[in-house]
């Protein structure tokens, strides 16, 4: 073949590089491969999640050397044996959780299926859901007031907790209220005294009319406080119902009535009754605290820590960013020093989070925290109040780590409103600043808002920063409560993606964390992803409104 025969061929070829179309496949083919593994990441979150709260049947296996175990079926593996002959058939052995951890010590339990003699799902098999030690698989076989035996036998014994248990519930919340409410102001009322109290030896007041009126106050504050105990000894004593159970294996425990959550008879359960189930079970993830070192109970306070967090940071991420970029791109003389800043605006984005988790350490909390526990709070030192982690402080270094994105979005939007709209709102007699706010920043909130969706996405789901500047495992007092000033910004908090960190790999019940994980990842994208759609919502229509109006 000559060659100016084969040159139609390498010509038809170099068009077709020169028209692009092969990189708009290779293009096409990458998006298609990343939206299929967000789509597989979504189904094996969403898989080992949800089906967390679904009541499933409890088994009751009799083994070979005669013993006995109840528990839920929560895997289904091939024993590995590498030196067995060839042909030889597969053997198998099931992950059971067979609960009663105070009575075995371990929650779940590997059974090979071979030494399986029988198994049943009998409807009298009770699981009881307990405040402490997780949940208990057996039988009641007695309910008892003291010495006095208010049942007996099983199907009685259940009757009567099924009659009991909403009592104790309320008794439970009860107390609750109280230790959280009336109880829990007049231990903040003390502290205050005492705090109070202290300020005074440090000015040399140690006694006088002054400290009088304290110690006067604080006897008052204490006789209120053993007047609320009493009456929380009197609500807690309105339930003195214990319960004698039985286990498969033939132990058997007495547990008080009060620690129990939920007790259900799950085998004997219809659909609609296991569906029923199921949604309580969820209200309760979502809305209870975290119980059992996180591995039970609900994520409240950290579904609370998150949000408030993500808000405090966008209040103060949106106008430092907007700011920053008008002076950049509206008011800076461009030269060699708004060009470097740009550049480093650029660069902070892709520092790591950890570096602003140590410039929130130092700059916030020891020096900005300290500072103001020197100032205002010395009585209370050497313990902390403000110079120790925060939501504040954790909330201004996401801050910081954010806002290079709302300054470029925010300046991508500035760049893009013709100056003719700048020239005539100015040729009609407005200022410069009224030119900016009533014309110019209506029309950029849409670019506005996108850097805010891309800032509170990453924030929600920042964890190494925060773990330095505020974040704990478990925070016994919400940021925000009943107490004046009703907003304490100084205080530690829980937040979703820590919790899920510290439930997945510093767990110590490793089998019994591993679905709560997947469910805090669920809801941390769902909180996310309300949170976007909210801004998006008011984003569009900003668009919509600036279009009638024909800017």
């Amino acid at each position: 073949m000559s060659a100016s025969e084969g040159r139609p061929s390498l010509a038809r070829k170099s068009g077709i590089f020169r028209s692009g179309e092969p990189f708009i496949w290779v293009t096409g083919s990458g998006l298609a491969v990343a939206v299929l593994m967000v789509f597989g990441l979504l189904w094996l979150v969403l898989a080992n999640g949800l089906g967390f709260f679904w009541p499933a049947d409890v088994h009751l296996f009799t083994l070979e050397d005669g013993g006995a175990l109840a528990g839920r079926v929560a895997a289904r593996e091939r024993i590995p044996d590498p030196d067995a002959a060839p042909g030889t058939p597969d053997r198998w052995r099931i992950k059971v959780k067979q609960g009663n951890r105070d009575l075995t010590g371990e929650d779940f339990v590997w059974v090979d299926e071979a030494s399986i003699r029988s198994r049943a799902t009998p409807a009298d098999l009770v699981v009881l859901e307990r405040r402490e030690w997780g949940d208990f698989y057996g039988w009641v076989k007695e309910v008892r007031d003291g010495e006095a035996s208010l049942a007996s036998g099983r199907e009685a014994s259940w009757r009567k907790v099924a009659e009991l248990l909403p009592r104790a519930r309320e008794v439970h919340e009860e107390a609750l209220r109280l230790e959280k409410g009336p109880i829990g102001a007049v231990n903040f009322e003390k502290e205050k005294l005492r705090l109070e109290r202290k300020k005074l030896e440090l000015e040399g007041a140690a006694g006088g009319p002054k400290r009088d009126a304290l110690d006067a106050e604080e006897r008052a504050l204490q006789a209120e406080y053993e007047r609320l105990f009493t009456e929380l000894q009197a609500v807690r004593a309105r339930v003195k119902a214990i319960l004698v159970l039985e286990t498969a294996g033939g132990l058997t425990k007495e547990l008080p009535l009060s620690q129990v959550v939920r007790a259900d008879r799950v085998n004997g359960m219809g659909r609609l009754a296991k569906a029923g189930r199921y949604a309580a079970n969820v209200w309760g993830f979502v809305t209870e605290d975290p119980r059992e070192s996180n591995t039970e109970g609900g994520v409240f306070p950290a579904i609370f820590g998150t949000v408030l967090m993500v808000l405090i940071m966008s209040v103060v991420v949106t106008p430092l960013g907007v700011l920053t970029a008008f002076y950049l791109r509206e008011y800076a003389k461009q030269g060699p020093v708004v060009s470097a800043v740009r550049i480093a605006v650029n660069n902070l984005a892709g520092v790591p989070s950890i570096v602003y988790g140590v410039f929130g350490l130092g700059f916030f909390i020891y020096f900005v925290g300290g500072s103001i526990d020197r100032l205002f709070y010395p009585e209370a030192l050497p313990a902390p109040t403000w110079g120790t982690g925060g939501i504040l402080w954790a909330s201004l270094t996401l801050s910081l780590l954010t806002v290079p994105v709302v300054i470029v979005s925010a300046e991508e939007g500035l760049a893009a409103i013709p100056r003719g709209m700048r020239e005539a709102s100015l040729a009609l007699g407005a200022t410069k600043f009224e030119t900016m706010w009533r014309v110019v920043l209506p029309a950029v909130m849409p670019s506005i808002l996108t850097g805010l969706i891309l800032a509170m996405a990453r924030a929600a789901g920042e964890v190494a920063p925060l773990m330095i500047t505020g974040v704990v495992k478990l925070a016994p007092s919400l940021p925000v409560d009943g107490f004046a000033p009703f907003f304490h910004l100084d205080r530690k908090f829980m937040h979703l993606g820590f919790h899920i960190y510290d439930v997945g790999f510093q767990s110590p019940n490793v089998d019994a964390a591993r679905p709560m994980v997947f469910t805090t990842t669920i809801l941390l994208i769902l909180i996310v992803v309300a949170l976007n759609l909210t801004a998006i919502v008011i984003r569009g229509r900003l668009r919509r409104k600036l279009r009638s109006s024909g800017i």
